[in-house]
């Protein structure tokens, strides 16, 4: 690992413009409307906006700063080896959203993986599609879903010939992917665009160890969150696709009709740091360290917690596991997993999911030996003057109960008419509302799905083993929402 700086930030042209416009002394008179004067006001204002910076008369001036951001989106495109490619402020919600505008018109099938994030059902709801959910197989001896099988696939394609687009997750949220490259065959056969959510992937592709990134293995399109796994600002995005099966203007207005007209240039800027940084040498040695010291943490969590299992990628087929992925499963070993995120959130170390019985630190480029040496530390430390009640292994709500019967598609149910009713009044109804344990946002209930006992009993155990149950108008689920 080198000692010196890395002179990657040199070839960021966006986060050069930023650096420009901190050094400036001007006075703008353009938004936002702090005028990078908020200090006057409060300390911990002016703290707070000093670094905000929009691309609008701030990374160029206004006339020219479509031209700069398109310039540094070609930098992207020729990094992921795209025809087109988009930098977004809105996360990936915005970016899967935009691929759902972008490949059918209202009424149109779609394939689409469960393991589907909410973005992506929101983006059914404005593109009017109709999905047809594929089942994730599970892995028996984690409980975690491996993805979407090829002869599911292959049967749904079959089903369903009118198909515009297969909407793929990988990896998912516990590190695990499909056998994509037996996947995008099979559907490009068929000519069916491949679009794969790779928002917890944007690491991938730059280090023999890691998975290839979905246009290198022959997507159509993929969605990457630059602040999941790089150093980016929050809701830094990125869509890349090819145009062979996807028209490039409606990728443009799909994008266009859910963006901001008034993007925060510092978060394009880091999204151009960070393609400069995966572009550079020092990616490769970044990435080199987070799989070692990842490796190394597994090995002593297992040895120094008897019963705690952390999957790793020996686990599973070559290329169908993210090694930088951290997932602790504590019901063998009997600790509480809401108790160990309460002493690592007291020791500074808050982790990305918690329940009872799993617990997922997210270990990216910038952590090493040190900072991961003393989440092990403070994990082993927990363990040992926690309670432990070793239980039986259970699986996320999410990938736990078949698909449910769909009454209506998802945009009928968004508009239609709707009440509120007691969670027993509730069961044989069509939700109105999405439904899902967050982390990882994958949907138990999708509006227009039949509500049965099954559903609210595992939305119920979630919620009573300490998951946050999101998007739900009542999180306790004693009342839900219904088509009227």
């Amino acid at each position: 690992m080198t000692e010196e700086p890395s002179d990657f930030a040199n070839d960021a042209p966006l986060l050069q413009a930023w650096a420009r416009f901190q050094a400036e002394s001007s006075t703008p008179f353009t938004i936002p409307g702090h005028h990078r004067r908020a200090g006057q006001l409060s300390d911990e204002l002016g703290r707070l906006l000093q670094g905000d910076v929009p691309l609008f008369g701030g990374l160029a001036d206004i006339k020219r700063a479509d031209g700069a951001l398109a310039a540094a989106e070609r930098l992207g495109a020729r990094l992921w080896g795209a025809d087109w490619c988009r930098y977004s402020t809105g996360g990936s919600t915005h970016a899967n959203q935009v691929v759902a505008l972008a490949v059918g018109r209202p009424g149109d099938t779609v394939l689409v993986s469960r393991a589907a994030h909410r973005s992506t059902l929101s983006g059914l709801v404005l593109a009017g599609l109709r999905p047809v959910w594929l089942p994730a197989e599970l892995d028996e001896r984690f409980g975690i879903p491996t993805g979407v099988s090829v002869a599911t696939v292959e049967q749904a394609l079959t089903e369903n010939p009118g198909a515009v687009a297969l909407f793929c997750v990988e990896p998912g949220y516990l590190g695990t992917l499909s056998d994509l490259p037996a996947i995008i065959a099979l559907a490009q056969q068929r000519d069916v665009p491949v679009v794969v959510d790779q928002a917890w992937g944007a690491h991938f592709g730059f280090h023999p160890a890691y998975p290839p990134h979905a246009l290198a293995l022959g997507a159509d399109a993929m969605v990457l969150s630059a602040h999941k796994t790089l150093p980016a600002y929050s809701q830094a995005s990125v869509i890349a696709a090819s145009t062979r099966r996807l028209d490039v203007d409606r990728l443009d207005r799909a994008f266009e009709a859910s963006a901001t007209t008034s993007p925060a240039g510092v978060v394009h800027a880091s999204t151009d740091a960070a393609r400069a940084l995966l572009a550079s040498p020092l990616a490769h040695e970044l990435l080199d360290r987070l799989a070692h010291v990842t490796g190394q943490a597994r090995q002593r969590l297992q040895v120094e917690v008897p019963g705690l299992r952390t999957p790793t990628p020996e686990d599973f087929a070559p290329g169908r596991y993210d090694p930088a992925k951290l997932v602790l499963q504590l019901d063998g070993c009997g600790i509480d997993g809401n108790e160990l995120e309460r002493a690592l959130i007291d020791a500074g170390m808050p982790v990305e999911l918690a329940d009872r019985d799993t617990v997922v630190p997210i270990v990216t480029m910038l952590d090493d030996d040190v900072t991961v040496s003393a989440l092990v530390d403070r994990v082993v430390d927990a363990a040992a003057h926690l309670s432990r009640t070793p239980r039986p292994r259970t699986v996320f709500a999410s990938w736990a109960q078949g698909i449910p019967e769909a009454a209506l598609t998802p945009r009928e149910a968004f508009f239609a008419r709707h009440e509120t009713v007691d969670a027993g009044r509730a069961i044989g109804r069509v939700s109105a509302e999405l439904v899902a344990p967050y982390p990882p946002g994958v949907p138990v209930l999708v509006p227009g799905e039949v509500i049965s006992e099954e559903t609210l009993s595992l939305l119920r155990a979630a919620a009573d083993g300490g998951t946050r149950i999101a998007y739900a108008a009542d999180p306790s689920m004693a009342t839900v929402q219904v088509v009227a």
